[in-house]
Parts: C-alpha cells; sequence; structure tokens
C-alpha cells in the first residue's frame, strides 16, 4: 500500500512526470478500456496457457532427470557434471541459442519457460531421492524389494517434500521466464507484447498495466503454489 500510494502522490504532484508515471486512474482507465476491447484477457490467456505448457513440460522432465541421477551412480557420472556446469549459466544467456534452434515461434518461448522450469525441479528431485532413509534402504533390499517396488514405496515418499518446493520454484521461475521471453521473443500475444507495444507507441499507462498485472498473477501464482505445498505436507507441521 504504501507503494501505491507514493506511486499515486508522485504522479498527481508532478514529482514525477505522469507521462513517465501515470497516476493510478489512468491505469484503471487503461486497464477497463483494455479489458471492454477483449485484448488483456487475449494476451493474459495467452501467457498463462504458454506459461502452463512451459512450466508441465519443464516439471515432468525435470522430476524424471532428477530421479535418473539421483538413484544411479552411472548417470551421475556420465551426465551429472554436465549438468551441474550448465545449471550455472543464467537461464536468460539461453535465448540466443533457443532462438537459434526453435526460431522465434511459440515453441521457442515455451522451450525456454521449460529450461526455467527444469532446473530448480531437478536439483530438488536429486537431493530428494539422495536423501532417503539408508536404514530403510536396507530394510527393503533385505526384504528383496524390486527396484520400481523401492522407488514406489521409499524414495518417492521420502524425496515428495524436495520434490514440491522444486515445483513451487518451477511455478516462480516459468512466469519470470514468461515474460523473459515474451519481451525479448516478441513474436505473437502475451503480456510482454502487451508492455512492447506501449513501449513503443510511448503509452506508459499500457505499459504500467503489464508490470502490474505481471507482479499480480506472479503473487497469485506463489500463493497458489503455497497453499498446495501445506496441504500436501500438512503432516509435516504435525
Amino acid at each position: 500500500m504504501a507503494l501505491l500510494a507514493g506511486w499515486e502522490i508522485s504522479s498527481r504532484t508532478g514529482l514525477i512526470d505522469p507521462r513517465f508515471l501515470p497516476p493510478l486512474e489512468t491505469i484503471l482507465v487503461t486497464a477497463w478500456r483494455e479489458l471492454v476491447r477483449g485484448d488483456l484477457l487475449y494476451h493474459l490467456a495467452a501467457s498463462l496457457l504458454r506459461n502452463l505448457a512451459g512450466f508441465a513440460i519443464g516439471t515432468a522432465a525435470g522430476v524424471a532427470f532428477g530421479m535418473l541421477l539421483g538413484l544411479s551412480r552411472t548417470a551421475e557420472k556420465l551426465v551429472g557434471p554436465t549438468f551441474h556446469a550448465l545449471k550455472q549459466i543464467a537461464v536468460l544467456a539461453w535465448i540466443p541459442i533457443i532462438s537459434i534452434w526453435f526460431g522465434f515461434a511459440e515453441s521457442a518461448k515455451i522451450a525456454f519457460i521449460a529450461l526455467a522450469a527444469f532446473i530448480p525441479v531437478a536439483l530438488n528431485t536429486i537431493e530428494g531421492m539422495r536423501n532417503a532413509p539408508p536404514q530403510i534402504v536396507e530394510v527393503t533390499r533385505a526384504l528383496r524389494f524390486s527396484r520400481l517396488q523401492q522407488i514406489r514405496r521409499v524414495y518417492l515418499p521420502s524425496a515428495v517434500p524436495s520434490i514440491l518446493t522444486g515445483v513451487h520454484l518451477a511455478l516462480i521461475y516459468s512466469w519470470l521466464a514468461t515474460v523473459g521471453a515474451e519481451y525479448f521473443m516478441a513474436v505473437g500475444p502475451g503480456i510482454g507484447g502487451l508492455i512492447i507495444a506501449g513501449r513503443e507507441r510511448f503509452e506508459m499507462d499500457l505499459v504500467m498495466l503489464g508490470v502490474v498485472i505481471l507482479g499480480v498473477v506472479g503473487y497469485a501464482l506463489n500463493a497458489v503454489a503455497e497453499h498446495i505445498e501445506n496441504r500436501v505436507l500438512f503432516w509435516r507441521d504435525g
């Protein structure tokens, strides 16, 4: 609230040029105009669908990859060093490479978002698999459990908290990646495209509307992820 109050006061008193920081009333008018036209919902839906597709692909791949490296010493020796080196590269640095591989089409944006979601899920899944209680693992071996039974009854249950933490992070990172993909791969609809359109026409009310929407959606996604994580892991607080 303090931020919004400072924003409104700065704009209304002329402390900051309203052309660069429009008052909140102007933002609301612009939001209503775009909502009535249908453009706002169109761009928001495009961003959310793109985000969901990339998040789902990256999360599924991250869990599978994390289980492989977490359970197989051979895979860790062969693939682990390369993965741990590549994870140090900033996600935005992959945009030029992905653009060359996929162009600037929708597939490139989804691939970039999937990459952003993949890394935290993979890392947390690896950690979760390796934190399985060794005593219980030894018992399953003594009872001649198959590898699949060990995964289902020991490794996965013990890794669930860590995996959910990775999924929570992936949801946040994938939304940030959605913004980056739409801004740097400016082809097609999306909130990022809406911001670019406002910037090119110097309509700061449209730019600030896009920024506010990005913040609100990001906050909502984080709140949903926290709620789901707390519901699934309710026993942890007991």
